[in-house]
C-alpha cells in the first residue's frame, strides 16, 4: 500500500514540473504551430544579419507558405531565453521543426529557397505537401 500512495504522490509532482519546464521555453507558444527561424546577431548592424533580412524580403511567399515565423535577437548583452536555448555564437541562423527541434543551424544567411528546401525535407513537412 505504501507504494501505491508514494507513487499517488510523485505522478502529479511529475506532472507540475513538467509542465514548468515545458513553459519556460521561449518557443514553446510555436510547437505544432509553425517553423521558427531565428536569426541571432551581436548588433542590427552586423552586415551578415542585415544580408540575411534583406535575402529573405527577396522572395517573401515561400516561408510563410512553410510555416515559417521569423524572430530575430540582435543584443547579446540582453540575457534572453532564445539565447539561453539556442546559444548562438555571432550571426547564427537556427530553423526549428515544428516539433521544437533543431534543423538547421548556419553561420552564414541563406536564401528562401535554400531554406526551403531544407523545410521540404523534413519528414512533418513531405506529410504535409502528400495532403495538399
Amino acid at each position: 500500500m505504501r507504494k501505491f500512495s508514494l507513487l499517488a504522490l510523485l505522478l502529479p509532482l511529475a506532472a507540475v514540473f513538467a509542465f514548468a519546464a515545458e513553459t519556460t521555453d521561449p518557443l514553446a507558444e510555436y510547437k505544432w504551430v509553425a517553423r521558427p527561424l531565428v536569426i541571432f546577431a551581436d548588433s542590427p548592424f552586423d552586415p551578415r544579419f542585415i544580408l540575411q533580412l534583406e535575402m529573405l524580403n527577396e522572395d517573401p511567399e515561400l516561408l510563410p507558405d512553410r510555416d515559417v515565423i521569423i524572430l530575430t535577437d540582435t543584443d547579446p548583452s540582453v540575457d534572453s531565453a532564445l539565447r539561453d536555448r539556442l546559444r548562438p555564437y555571432d550571426f547564427t541562423l537556427v530553423l526549428l521543426d515544428k516539433e521544437g527541434n533543431i534543423v538547421l543551424r548556419k553561420a552564414t544567411p541563406w536564401t528562401p529557397r535554400e531554406l526551403s528546401r531544407a523545410i521540404d525535407k523534413l519528414p512533418m513537412r513531405k506529410d504535409e505537401i502528400d495532403r495538399l
